[in-house]
C-alpha cells in the first residue's frame, strides 16, 4: 500500500519536526507529548502508536538531527583549499545555526540526559575527523607543514565554529567578525595554523634532521 507507507512517513515526519519544535522552546521535561502531538495536528494515540513512547520519540528526533547534516564532502584530491574549506566550513556553520536552539537545550539538560548532547556533538565531531583527513592528504602532496600540529588546529577550528553557531547571539563581542564573513576568517586562521600552501604551491622539502628539529621544539 504505497499512500499508506506515504502518509504514515508524512505522520512521522511532522511528529519529529513538531518535537524538535516544541524541545526548542521548553526542554525534555516540558515537552510532552500532548504539546507535541498539538504542535503536529496528530492525536496522542497515533504519536505512541509511531514511536511507542517519548523516550523513543526524542532519541529518534536526535537521530533526525545527526543524519540530516548537509555538509559537503570534502574532495579526495585538494583542488583549491581556501575555497573547498570554505565552502564546507560555511556548510557546517548554516546547519548548527539551524539546530541552535535544540543544541543549548541539550546542554543544559546535560547532568540530566548526556545522551542527547552526545549525538548533537556527532556532526562536529564527524567534520573534524573529515578535516583532518583533508590536511593529511594536503601533507601527502607537499602543500601542508608536515610538522603542523593539525589535532590542535582542528580542535580550535572546530571549537570557534560551534562557539560561533550557538553563542554569537549572546556574545557578540566574543565574535565581532560579521556572520557572513567569519567562514573566510575562520578558514585563513587554520590554514596558517596547518602550514597549508595554494593548489599551485609546495612546501619546501625539509631534510629529517629540520623536521625532527621542528618536532622538538614543539613540545
Amino acid at each position: 500500500m504505497p499512500c499508506l507507507e506515504s502518509a504514515a512517513m508524512d505522520t512521522r515526519e511532522r511528529i519529529l519536526q513538531a518535537t524538535a519544535r516544541v524541545y526548542a522552546q521548553h526542554g525534555f521535561r516540558g515537552a510532552t507529548t500532548r504539546l507535541i502531538a498539538i504542535e503536529a495536528g496528530v492525536n496522542e494515540v497515533s504519536l505512541f502508536r509511531t514511536f511507542g513512547s517519548k523516550a523513543a520519540l526524542f532519541e529518534a528526533m536526535m537521530q533526525s538531527h545527526a543524519s540530516s547534516l548537509p555538509v559537503p564532502e570534502l574532495p579526495d584530491i585538494p583542488g583549491d583549499a581556501q575555497s573547498e574549506i570554505t565552502a564546507w566550513c560555511a556548510a557546517l556553520l548554516a546547519h548548527m545555526r539551524q539546530w541552535r536552539s535544540i543544541i543549548r537545550k541539550s546542554f543544559g539538560e546535560l547532568e540530566e540526559r548526556p545522551e542527547a548532547a552526545v549525538v548533537m556533538c556527532e556532526g562536529p565531531n564527524c567534520a573534524a575527523t573529515a578535516l583532518a583527513a583533508y590536511v593529511a592528504r594536503l601533507q601527502a602532496a607537499g602543500r601542508a607543514d608536515e610538522t603542523a600540529d593539525v589535532a590542535t588546529a582542528v580542535s580550535m577550528f572546530i571549537s570557534s565554529m560551534f562557539g560561533d553557531a550557538i553563542s554569537r547571539d549572546v556574545l557578540p563581542h566574543a565574535f565581532p567578525q560579521p556572520e557572513e564573513a567569519a567562514p573566510a576568517k575562520y578558514v585563513n586562521v587554520f590554514l596558517r595554523a596547518v602550514g597549508a600552501f595554494g593548489a599551485g604551491d609546495v612546501v619546501p622539502l625539509r631534510t629529517a634532521d629540520t623536521a625532527d628539529a621542528r618536532r622538538a621544539a614543539a613540545q
